[in-house]
């Protein structure tokens, strides 16, 4: 049957575009677009605002197994909840993103939260961006799309989009973040940043925001052409 609503799960390193590309492909589409990245950043809010040290992975472990977090689907895409109070804008604050990529690597945070992420699915219609939701959330994702762009490019963006947002930073601090960050997603214990076998590699350095959308929205469309078996 044609016109099947789908699962594409959209995985890559920091300031590969994925939250761009996932919105435009979820706009074009009529899907809904989910940032798996902000449930994590709601347990790294939880742990800046209770002053507890990010480094101290049982303590994390811990407070993060006290609260209740959800992504509320609503009319204009989905709010981030912890304990019921809306934290969707709260977990943007720069130094969230910082206490954020540590405590992301933490094995029992992410226990916590995959089968949260994983309750979104059932029925499709949904662009998920992170980094392990090919490999782990929706392994049987019916389109995989991995995407990157070099180390360089990728800073230049991230350097670019918080001086739009008002974040006081250096190019060259920018870079040694982003560095960092990939070695921390590539390395850790549990659901490391790794293309799927059957992902859709997509180097997006040379390509703009729009192009890379285009692409991921014509695999998509195919997919929806041929049917997909529900799998996740």
């Amino acid at each position: 049957m044609a016109d099947q609503r789908i699962v594409i799960a959209i995985d890559g390193p920091s300031g590969a575009g994925k939250s761009t590309v996932a919105r435009g492909v979820a706009e074009r589409l009529g899907y809904l677009y989910v940032d798996s990245g902000a449930m994590y950043r709601a347990i790294g809010l939880f742990v800046f605002e209770q002053g507890i040290d990010p480094a101290n992975a049982a303590a994390v472990a811990a407070g993060a197994a006290t609260i209740e977090v959800n992504l509320d689907k609503t009319a204009v895409g989905v709010r981030v909840r912890v304990n019921g109070r809306d934290v969707t804008e709260a977990i943007r604050q720069p130094q969230v993103a910082q206490v954020t990529s540590r405590v992301s690597t933490i094995p029992e945070v992410r226990k916590l939260l995959v089968p949260q992420q994983q309750r979104i699915g059932p029925g499709g219609g949904i662009v998920m961006e992170g980094r392990d939701i090919g490999t782990v959330v929706f392994p049987r994702a019916e389109l995989k799309i991995f995407l990157t762009a070099s180390a360089e490019v990728r800073a230049q963006r991230r350097f670019e989009q918080q001086r739009e947002q008002g974040i006081q930073s250096s190019l060259e601090k920018t870079r040694q973040e982003v560095h960092e960050r990939d070695r921390r997603d590539s390395t850790r214990t549990v659901s490391p940043l790794l293309q799927a076998p059957d992902a859709v590699y997509l180097d997006s350095t040379a390509l703009t925001a729009r192009e890379v959308v285009e692409v991921v929205v014509r695999l998509a469309r195919k997919r929806e052409e041929a049917g997909p078996e529900r799998r996740v």
